[in-house]
C-alpha cells in the first residue's frame, strides 16, 4: 500500500518542466525503486490539475477528461512501492476547498506538498513573458496588479504568490509536510536541483541523470514587447494548441524572431508590491514549521528598483527593427518549407507514375489476399 504522496505544485517557473521532465524520463527505474509516477502519459497530472480545481476549461480539453484527479488517486492507492509523486504547476492556486479534497480522497495516506519557489522580483516578470509567449496581451504592470484569488486563473497571483500559496495549502496540510525548495537562476547547478528534489522524495539520484534543460527562452525586452502587440492582431489563435505551437514554439523559441536577451522590470508600483509579497513569504517560512530544503536567502528580495528598462521605455523603431528582421526570417524559413513541399511532391508524382510493381510475396498483403 502507498504510504506517501508527494504532489509537487509549482510555482511556475521554477524549474518544473525539468524536474517533469526528469520524473518521466525515468518512470520505470524510479518505480523499480519504490516511487511511483501514476498515469499514462504527463498530460495527465496536468487535467488532473483541471479536475481537482473543478476548473471549467476541462471540458475543453481533447482526448480523456473523464475523472483524471481519480484516475490517478486509484492507480496510486493500488501501488505497493510505499511512495507516489504527482507533479504540475497549475495545481498551485486551488482554494482549500480543493485542497480538502485532495487529503479527503487520499485519506490514509500521507500527503505532502512540494514547492518550488523563486524570488518574487525575478519571477514576476519571467511569468509575464511567458504569458505572453501562451498569447497573452495585457502590459506588465497591468498583468501584475494584485486581482481577487481565482483558482481558475493558472497565472495569477494565486498561483505563484509564494506567501498565498503557503497560506492556502498550510491551512490544509501541516505545516511539517508543506516542502519548500527555494531556487536560483542558474543552469549550470541543474544536477544539484534535480537532486535535492529526488533527495525530498526519499529517492536515491544515484545513475538518475538530470534531465537535459528544457528549451525555454528567454526574450528580450523589446522582443516580448513586440510579440505582445502582434498577439494583439491574431484574431483566431484561440485554443491551448495553437497558441504553443505558432506563438510560443514558432515566433518565439524558432528563431524567426530576433533576441537581445535584454531582462526588464516592471514599474516602481508593482515593483514595491512583489517586494513586500517576497518579504512575507520569507517571514511566514521563518516564522513557521515549514520544511525548507535550501537556502531562504534565496527567496530575498533586493528592495531597489534595478537599473533595467521597463516595456514602455521600447522605442517604436526598436519594435520596427525587431518587426522587420521577424518578417524577413519568416518569408525565409517559409521559402525553405515550400522548397520542401515541392521536392516530395515531385518525388511523390515519379513514383505514382511508374508502373505498379509484381511479383510480392502474398504476406505482403496478409493472409494471402493480395492487395485490395
Amino acid at each position: 500500500m502507498t504510504e506517501r504522496v508527494f504532489l509537487h505544485i509549482g510555482l511556475l517557473k521554477t524549474a518544473t518542466t525539468f524536474l517533469q521532465d526528469g520524473l518521466w524520463a525515468h518512470k520505470e527505474e524510479l518505480g523499480r525503486r519504490g516511487l511511483l509516477v501514476p498515469g499514462r502519459h504527463r498530460r495527465r497530472h496536468l487535467i488532473a490539475s483541471l479536475d481537482l480545481r473543478e476548473d471549467p476549461k476541462l471540458a475543453r480539453r481533447s482526448g480523456d477528461v473523464a475523472h483524471p484527479w481519480q484516475d490517478l488517486v486509484d492507480e496510486v492507492r493500488a501501488w505497493a512501492g510505499g511512495t507516489a509523486v504527482i507533479s504540475h504547476e497549475f495545481f498551485a492556486p486551488a482554494t482549500e476547498d480543493h485542497i480538502r479534497r485532495a487529503v479527503e480522497s487520499l485519506a490514509d495516506v500521507e500527503l505532502h506538498v512540494v514547492i518550488t519557489a523563486r524570488v518574487l522580483t525575478e519571477l514576476a516578470p519571467s511569468l509575464w513573458q511567458e504569458w505572453v509567449k501562451n498569447g497573452g496581451q495585457r502590459a506588465i504592470d497591468s498583468f501584475l496588479a494584485p486581482r481577487d484569488p481565482d483558482p481558475h486563473d493558472e497565472w495569477g497571483w494565486s498561483a505563484y504568490d509564494l506567501a498565498d500559496v503557503l497560506r492556502r495549502w498550510g491551512s490544509v496540510v501541516p505545516s511539517e509536510r508543506v516542502h519548500v525548495l527555494p531556487m536560483r537562476v542558474d543552469h549550470t547547478r541543474r544536477e544539484e536541483i534535480w537532486e535535492r528534489f529526488l533527495t525530498l522524495l526519499e529517492v536515491s539520484p544515484l545513475h538518475l541523470a538530470a534531465p537535459e534543460e528544457a528549451a525555454n527562452v528567454s526574450l528580450g525586452v523589446v522582443e516580448v514587447e513586440a510579440l505582445r502587440r502582434i498577439n494583439a492582431e491574431l484574431v483566431d489563435f484561440n485554443s491551448a494548441g495553437d497558441r504553443s505551437h505558432w506563438i510560443r514554439s514558432y515566433l518565439a523559441h524558432s528563431g524567426v524572431m530576433p533576441n537581445s536577451r535584454e531582462r526588464f522590470r516592471p514599474g516602481p508600483e508593482r515593483w514595491a508590491e512583489l517586494v513586500a509579497r517576497a518579504q512575507e513569504a520569507v517571514r511566514l517560512l521563518e516564522a513557521s514549521a515549514y520544511d525548507v530544503r535550501g537556502d531562504l536567502d534565496a527567496l530575498r528580495p533586493p528592495v531597489e528598483l534595478p537599473e533595467l528598462r521597463h516595456p514602455d521605455d521600447v522605442a517604436d523603431a526598436e519594435l520596427l527593427h525587431v518587426s522587420t528582421q521577424t518578417i524577413a526570417a519568416m518569408l525565409t524559413d517559409v521559402r525553405s518549407r515550400n522548397r520542401a513541399y515541392k521536392a516530395l511532391q515531385q518525388e511523390l508524382e515519379v513514383v505514382n507514375a511508374q508502373p505498379p510493381r509484381v511479383g510480392f510475396p502474398k504476406i505482403l498483403f496478409g493472409r494471402g489476399k493480395g492487395p485490395s
